[in-house]
């Protein structure tokens, strides 16, 4: 098969063109080499491995950890074992961002719900809450309450 140009590269993978170059600069894709008129000229198999690549990139993993699933991947020492752990390890690592995000919510949902509607901005909850350090308290009819994501955590 014929050489193809970043441009054909970035087209069968449905990528940018500066993706493919960052890819290089970061030690993912191997420098294809040059034709005489200076243009890159890639195997056809690097559109396999841009792929692969971005498929990580959407399942969460990161550049670096791509660049070791990748080295599993030719490894012939290598087993799905090891790849299983990785893989079971972005998992974690996603629950534990969810749980932060949902955390997150639900405290932005009180102080949101805490806000006096038409009140003056000088006493609103949330507000107060940005201005200051540490948990965030939101009044509940005439009394303060205080959420916590610590508060969150014991919930769950």
């Amino acid at each position: 098969m014929s050489k193809l140009r970043i441009g054909q590269v970035a087209q069968a993978a449905g990528i940018n063109i500066e993706t493919i170059r960052y890819y290089e600069r970061c030690g993912l894709l191997a420098d294809p080499g040059r034709r005489e008129s200076g243009y890159r000229a890639y195997p056809p198999e690097i559109v396999t491995r841009v792929r692969f690549i971005k498929r990580g990139q959407q399942l969460g993993f990161t550049l670096r950890e791509i660049a070791g699933l990748l080295a599993l991947r030719v490894d012939d020492r290598a087993t799905c074992d090891q790849v299983r752990e990785q893989a079971e390890a972005k998992v974690a690592e996603i629950d534990a961002k969810i749980a932060d995000l949902q955390r997150i919510r639900n405290a932005l949902a009180s102080l949101a719900a805490a806000c006096l509607q038409g009140g003056p901005t000088g006493e609103c909850p949330l507000l107060e809450a940005l201005e200051h350090e540490g948990p965030f308290h939101t009044r509940s009819q005439s009394s303060w309450k205080l959420q916590s994501f610590q508060e969150d955590e014991q919930l769950t």
